[in-house]
């Protein structure tokens, strides 16, 4: 049997701190084989849907939605970090276990009606998860899917976004943190 996406993962032990199992997805982008197959099954539920941009979260989103947006024949619309981009934006604030932090999109991003496909590499937290969609909802457009190389399911993000009305797929998923 061929290799899996999971299979190019690595797993760190005790990063960034002890009990922690980090799950690395640098090997995956690394290797060409691996990259190729996690950029296509990424895009798969999507081909041939009328699908106006790809959006991703910093950083490793910015990879896989880069990727995903030049083979779905779109643009790519990054999210970042509070005070990161220029020029006009719009945030969302979500709650995390130690504080609150804050993202942001261009007021501009998207068309207003239009469409747009999530992806990052994780499916963690359930907060943050919720917030992405919640961006671009507020700039008039439809969030159609959500695509991540991994999910946590222990974290609960999955839950969060399906109890939402979105639809996610993840290409492996690995239990524990």
């Amino acid at each position: 049997m061929g290799k899996t996406v999971k299979d190019y993962i690595r797993t760190i032990v005790d990063f960034p701190h002890e009990g922690i199992l980090f799950r690395d997805v640098t090997t995956l982008f690394a290797d060409p084989r691996g990259f190729r197959m996690c950029v296509d099954q990424l895009l798969a539920p999507y081909a041939g849907m009328r699908i106006d941009k790809v959006v991703g979260l910093e950083a490793r989103g910015f990879i896989l939605g880069g990727a995903v947006a030049h083979q779905l024949s779109t643009g790519f619309v990054p999210i970042r970090k509070k005070g990161k981009l220029p020029g006009q934006t719009i945030s969302q604030a979500y709650t995390l276990e130690y504080g609150e932090a804050v993202m942001e999109i261009h007021d501009d991003a998207m068309p207003p009606g239009g469409t747009g496909v999530l992806v990052d590499a994780f499916l963690a937290a359930g907060r943050p998860a919720e917030a992405r969609p919640r961006l671009i909802e507020r700039l008039g457009a439809r969030v159609i899917g959500c695509a991540f190389v991994v999910d946590l399911p222990d974290l609960g993000g999955r839950k969060k976004l399906e109890a939402m009305g979105m639809e996610v797929h993840a290409l492996c998923a690995f239990d524990g943190l």
